[in-house]
Formats: C-alpha cells, structure tokens, sequence
C-alpha cells in the first residue's frame, strides 16, 4: 500500500484534481482568483506555501465543495512553516518535449462497471530519452453537488485493488510509481520498464502507450473526460453501452479560458449487435482545451435505488427511484443559486439527472396532468428544476422567482413526488410572471398560465423550500391517494377568457 501522503501533498492533490475537472489553466485559475500564474505554479510544484485566501478562493472558483479549503486547514494544523522545497527527481531533463501523434481512448460499461482504455502514440521531440510518463485517474460521481461528491467518497474511497491497472509500452508490460494517491484522484508515473528490461523512448522515435482501468458505476459519475496536455494532432474517443439502457451521449468543449461550447463536430452513433457505440474525434486541438462527454440512460436500470422493504405504497414507488421523500432536510431548505454562464457545466449535468429522474417517474406512474421535478428531490441542493407539460413541452428553470401573480386563481389536487400517497387541493393564481436565468447567464421574464402556472409554481416553490402543504388552506388535509379520482387526467378549466 502506498504511504500515507504528506498534507502538502494532499493539498497540492486536491487543487489539481480540482483545477483538472473544471477544465481551469494554472493561468486561468490565477486570473480568477486573483493571483499570477508563477504563484499557482509555485503551489503546485511545492515550493510556495499557500496562503488562506488563495485555498478558500480557489475551492469557491473551482466549486470544490470545501475539499481544498479542508486541505489547507490540514496543512497549517502540521504547524510546519513552509512546503516542501525539493520535489522527487523526474530523472528527465526540463528539455524533454512529447507530442501526442493519436490519442485513442474508449470506455466500456457492461451495466456495472466501467472499463477505461487510453492508447497514445507518443513522439520524443527532443534531444533525450524518456524513460516514464504520468497519468492521472479522477472520478467525480455527482458533479453536480461538490459536497455531496466529496462525502462518498469519504465513505467509498477509489481503491488499486477495484482500478485493476493494466500498462504497457511498444506491446510490452510495464509498471509504475505512485505521485498522489486520493479518495477520488490518483496520479501515477508509468516507468518504461519492467524486470526484463528497459524501453526508453528515444529522440526521434514514436511508441505507442496504453493503459486501462477499472471503476464501479457506484464510484463514476455519467461524464467522460480528455483534457489536452501535450501537443496533439488527433483525439478520438469512443464509448461503448448496452443497447437496451438507450444511451444518449453529448459533448462539450472547454478552452483555456474556461469557456463552454457544444462540440463543434458530431458525435456519431452506431449498433453493433446488442451495444450502441458513441464515436467523436477531432484533428490538432488546442493546448490545455479539454473534451467532456457525457450521457445518460433513458431506459431504467438495475443499478436505480431501491428500498430494503416492499414497494406497496405511491411515495415508496417513488423513494425506490431515487426521489427524496418528505421528511428529508434538503426539501425545506432554499437551493443554491447557479452562476451562470460560469457554471453551465454543472447546470447541464443537473437537468439531465432531472430528466433522468423524470423517466424513471414515468416508468411507474401514468402523469396526465404533466410533471415536474426540482433538483433538490433528487438530492442536490441546485436551483434548477424541469417541467414536462401534458403537450409533451420541456420547461428548464434555472434560478426562478415568482415576480407577478394575476388576481384570478383556482382550486385544484397536486401531487408531489416527494409525499406521493396522498393528493392536495391547492389554490394557485391563473396566470404567473417567472424571472429566471437561462444557460447563457441572460436573465429572461416568461409568463405562464392555467395548468402550466400550476405546475411551474409546485416547482418553483420546491427551489424555495416550500411543499404544496403550506399552500393549502387553513384546516384543510391532504387525502388519501386512494380517495383521489383525477388520476391520469388533465386539470379541468373552464372557457379562456
């Protein structure tokens, strides 16, 4: 097993697997959180011990959920006065310089687990030979709740017995050494050796490396990323499913400046036989731009939550698909507004675990009157919630606020997917005005009437921390689902007026 890391090293790992997933430079990052790219890079390599403000600005711009400021407060807690100085020997002069002529990456899941295979054909463009080459491994399973992700993996650390790696170099084995071993980040230099003989690289040669890993679906999240670090003239990446999950797969391109765009190539889909294959590429990508796919499953699966006792009720049903269930702490408290454009990332990943959500719902109730779904019921504390109106339109909220009501309201029974056993008869205004923000960061006014109001208002309040409960009347009760006879039909309204 590998020893127990230094906190310097702990910290300096945190800020880097960090800066990695959110696609920041060291330039970038200095630039945000108001430092010069010399002082990130001094942090990095150990010899600039941070300072407070540095590690609490960078875990808030990196959205971090506390992992760096914690890993700062477990450096000064050692009392020691500076980092450490000298950094391991890469046994490379700085002249090295690799370009990266292919890199070919597939990842594999068999409905369990995720097997990550990374071929790269390497070119020695300089004057010596090189001997190593390093490689990191980061899994985020809810990126879209940085706290929530920290803390599983607290509990359900990434282990080398379950990664499986597997390496080589020219075809032959190799081994390696480990730089920084964490709960949800592992950094490695593959050695191009092993105990029957050495294979350096040399000047003017190419070679090709490949290496493979193995991580649970418990432990990766539905995101699948390739940041350019070296010179390179092509990446292609393909990702492999069983049909019958019905994967969905998009893209999107971060640069070095941190801004987000939809890849400008498609990704293209085929089946071979009972797998649906993803496949995207593209030729000289920029330095330091990075590539993240990611998808989701439209069929349900194996791997949804499920309760440890019958599901017999209507809210059971619901907690068995991962719907968080009244009672919870998460439902009463406001969500967390986004920052938009800056974090459009995050956004995305949301609303398609919404969507998710909402497929799964549908898969066990028939919703006649429409549908929505906040993300605080699915456990993250996001203000961002989706609509799906008996039309067949999608509604995406980020950030709403009610600012306008009409005078005319109505009476009607909602359901919540949270309290899903009984119904409410709740008054709601005939028409609402929502100030909301869309993905682009522009903040947009959209007025909504009738059943959409009505829908849009139950989530609305959802992002505020209400349940509908608190909208009824005085002395009136929900009633039992089973009393209920609107099951399956729209609200009833009378002529437009």
């Amino acid at each position: 097993m590998p020893a127990e890391p230094e906190p310097a090293e702990v910290f300096i790992a945190e800020l880097k697997r960090w800066r990695d997933l959110r696609g920041f430079s060291q330039s970038v990052l200095a630039k945000k959180v108001g430092y010069t790219p010399s002082y990130v890079s001094k942090v990095e390599g150990g010899v600039q011990r941070p300072s407070a403000t540095f590690a609490d600005s960078a875990d808030t711009e990196l959205r971090a959920g506390g992992s760096i400021s914690r890993a700062y407060r477990d450096l000064e807690a050692t009392g020691r006065a500076d980092m450490p100085t000298q950094r391991p020997s890469t046994g490379e002069p700085h002249t090295t310089s690799l370009i990266v002529e292919h890199e070919d990456t597939s990842l594999y899941y068999d409905g369990s687990t995720y097997r990550a295979t990374q071929r790269r054909r390497l070119y020695n463009d300089s004057s010596d030979p090189v001997t190593r080459y390093l490689i990191r491994i980061s899994v985020d399973r809810y990126p879209g709740d940085p706290e929530r992700s920290n803390a599983h993996y607290r509990a359900h650390p990434l282990t080398w017995e379950e990664i499986g790696l597997s390496a080589s170099v020219g075809g032959e084995p190799i081994g390696w050494r480990v730089q920084h071993d964490r709960d949800a980040f592992k950094e490695l230099w593959l050695l191009f050796e092993n105990e029957q003989g050495r294979y350096p690289l040399y000047p003017g040669e190419s070679i090709w490396l490949e290496y493979s890993y193995s991580v649970g679906d418990d432990k990766w999240g539905s995101w699948f990323q390739r940041a350019v670090r070296l010179p390179t003239h092509r990446l292609s990446v393909r990702l492999d499913f069983p049909a019958e999950l019905e994967p969905v797969v998009w893209g999107t391109e971060t640069t070095m400046t941190a801004s987000a765009f939809p890849f400008h190539n498609p990704v293209r889909s085929t089946t071979e036989g009972d797998r649906r294959v993803f496949s995207w590429s593209t030729d000289e990508p920029p330095l330091h731009a990075r590539y993240r796919l990611e998808w989701k499953f439209r069929a349900s699966t194996d791997k949804e939550p499920k309760l440890t006792t019958p599901v017999d009720t209507a809210s059971a049903r619901m907690e068995a698909i991962g719907i968080v269930q009244e009672g919870d702490p998460i439902l009463t408290t406001p969500a967390q507004l986004f920052s938009l454009p800056d974090e459009a990332e995050d956004a995305r990943r949301v609303v398609a675990e919404l969507h998710s959500a909402c497929d799964r719902a549908s898969g066990v109730h028939n919703f006649g009157k429409g549908m929505g779904i906040a993300a605080p019921q699915i456990g993250i504390n996001r203000a961002a919630a989706i609509v799906r109106t008996p039309e067949g339109e999608a509604i995406t909220l980020f950030n709403p606020r009610i600012i306008e009501e009409s005078p005319e309201s109505d009476e009607q029974y909602e359901g919540c997917l949270s309290f899903f056993d009984v119904r409410g008869m709740v008054p709601r205004p005939m028409s609402i005005s929502v100030e909301h923000t869309d993905i682009e960061g522009q903040q947009r006014i959209t007025i909504f009437e009738r059943g959409h109001a009505r829908l849009v208002a139950h989530e609305v309040d959802h992002l505020h921390g209400l349940l509908y409960r608190v909208k009824m009347r005085p002395g009136v009760d929900p009633i039992p689902v089973s009393e209920y006879r609107g099951t399956g039909r729209s609200w009833q309204y009378g002529p437009a007026q």
